[in-house]
């Protein structure tokens, strides 16, 4: 079988000024990837470059295929942005429930009874090991839930909808040691079922969850301002 994601010498630059890589590698289904690097190597513009998320100002050049396909991203094109989910660094919760939390992208690309939406989210939220926490307060404001709790409701409202590949971005940085390891569980049983491209300065954390590593270095025009220790 292809790669689930192919990148091809991916470049991302501010005018003339290359910012990162090039860059190439392969995510293979079901794989744990760990993107790793130095600071200012642009481990998390990698993947905002892969979902089309660069910040005003920034350009991408190079190839992306997803599963075999050349990827363009073009507005409006939400099939394709939901094979691959970017879960960003803080969890965002929105003014509603946990269960209108994990449908919110989901309701964005597919029209179905409220019964089945449901039982997408019920998986979802099983997946991440949240459901037991909160299938009794399912109707409850998202933000009444824990750091670490809204950080696997991102990650559901990511897995319902059965992504190709999904992106994290240091998920556990911002969480308390027993957080973190809530977090790094619903992480790990996603082994061997979902494909995981994880940016994580904690190095023992990529050994731990990781199949894996793609590494970044600082492109040569940003070398000199880096401080080696």
């Amino acid at each position: 079988m292809d790669s689930v994601i192919a990148v091809r010498e991916l470049r991302v630059r501010d005018g003339d000024k290359n910012l990162v890589g090039p860059v190439s590698f392969e995510l293979k289904q079901g794989s744990t990837t760990g993107l790793c690097g130095p600071s200012g190597a642009g481990k998390s513009t990698v993947l905002r470059a892969l979902v089309d998320l660069l910040p005003h100002g920034l350009s991408r050049d190079g190839e992306i295929r997803v599963l075999g396909r050349p990827v363009a991203f073009r507005k409006g094109d939400a099939d394709l942005r939901a094979k691959i989910v970017l879960v960003p660094q803080t969890p965002v919760v929105f003014g509603g429930s946990v269960l209108d939390n994990t449908l919110f992208g989901l309701r964005h690309v597919m029209r179905a009874p409220a019964e089945e939406l449901r039982a997408r989210a019920e998986q979802a939220l099983k997946e991440t090991g949240l459901w037991k926490e909160v299938r009794d307060r399912l109707d409850s404001p998202a933000q009444t839930l824990s750091i670490g709790q809204r950080q696997r409701l991102c990650l559901a409202r990511a897995l319902a909808l059965e992504p190709t590949a999904l992106l994290l971005d240091e998920p556990t940085s911002a969480l308390d040691e027993q957080s973190r390891d809530t977090v790094e569980e619903s992480v790990t049983a996603l082994g061997g079922s979902r494909t995981v491209l994880l940016v994580s300065h904690d190095s023992a954390q990529v050994e731990r969850l990781c199949d894996a590593t793609v590494r970044l270095e600082l492109p040569e025009t940003l070398r000199h301002l880096a401080v080696v220790p």
